[in-house]
């Protein structure tokens, strides 16, 4: 059976009212070339019943006991056939041109491992927030991709397969299952890879222009859960320094000051002004130059988290809806 040329891995777990959209997405694209490998996670919802009403010959569902969203792509990578892999997750969705572009784009620059393009954010309905992901698309380096992450989320990356496999490596604990993302994390399982193959593997990372993933996200969260992204992004970063040591003693504290930065304004969509504060203060400590590098997004976060701080809740979360909505990059 002929390869197709592009791998389209979809881990899937307890996302019944996205995952046909995303489905959809894949096969409406222009670039036909593709086969859908469709990862049950073991979920408990109406998620793989809806993926088996889709009767199209190029899904292949595979199916495992929850292994979580790295140990699902882990299964899809192993499973996939392509010269290309590109990642989508089931609660997102792509512009009907996104892989024809990466596919040209992959083509026409042998040196590219890994491409992407911008996101439009969306909400739960599918309808359009007013933030974007605008990244950093040309001249990448590998501290870019530490303080920054340029490829934004885990639905804009198609990665070339042989890059893929010089990074790969065995599971500590299932020695005859090969490992691309990192199963031991939880949360920050991308930059954990990305910094790996950008400054370990001199991985080369490229973007393309055009918002081409619908990037949705979704209401709720606990400052507990940012407080866990927090300390998983420490865990990628330590990890890095093994391989990385000039890498992080140049970059780690302008990149910790900026991830400290983000959970701020994640702090302040969940209303939790003190904490907001606090992680802003955190930042600037941690590295005073961010305000000096980017000062309009530093001033408007401080702005805004004295604004979660000290006005009222429901004044305040109005204004949250009308104008950051649910999420706001970097």
């Amino acid at each position: 059976m002929k390869h197709p040329i592009i791998s389209v891995v979809m881990p899937v777990y307890n996302t019944e009212a996205y995952v046909g959209e995303a489905i959809a997405s894949v096969l409406a694209q222009t670039f036909q070339d593709f086969e859908l490998i469709i990862v049950d996670d073991g979920g408990d919802d109406a998620s793989m019943a809806i993926c088996r009403q889709f009767t199209d010959e190029r899904i292949r569902i595979v199916t495992q006991a929850n292994r979580g969203l790295a140990g699902a792509r882990n299964t899809g990578i192993a499973a996939a056939r392509g010269e290309y892999v590109a990642l989508l997750d089931s609660d997102d969705r792509w512009d009907a041109s996104k892989l024809a572009l990466h596919f040209i784009h992959l083509r026409a620059s042998p040196e590219v491992d890994v491409s992407y393009a911008g996101s439009r954010l969306i909400d739960a309905a599918g309808n359009a927030l007013r933030v974007e992901q605008r990244p950093r698309l040309k001249n990448v380096k590998a501290h870019h991709i530490l303080t920054r992450n340029p490829v934004g989320n885990g639905s804009a990356a198609v990665i070339r397969r042989t890059a893929l496999d010089r990074v790969a490596f065995v599971h500590p604990q299932e020695r005859t299952r090969l490992c691309w993302f990192d199963e031991s994390f939880r949360q920050s399982e991308d930059i954990e890879l990305w910094v790996r193959m950008a400054g370990g593997y001199s991985c080369r990372f490229e973007g393309i222009e055009g918002l081409l993933t619908d990037y949705r996200i979704i209401d709720g969260g606990l400052s507990a859960n940012v407080i866990r992204q927090y300390e998983s992004w420490q865990r990628a970063v330590k990890k890095a320094h093994r391989y990385a040591p000039r890498l992080l003693a140049r970059h780690g504290r302008r990149a910790a000051a900026y991830q400290l930065r983000y959970l701020a304004r994640r702090a302040i969509q969940l209303g939790d002004g003190a904490f907001a504060v606090s992680l802003v203060r955190q930042a600037l400590t941690t590295s005073p130059m961010i305000a000096i590098q980017e000062p309009a997004k530093t001033l408007v976060t401080i702005a805004a988290s004295l604004a979660a701080r000290w006005l009222p809740t429901p004044v305040f979360m109005t204004l949250v809806n009308r104008r950051l909505h649910t999420s706001i990059p970097a």
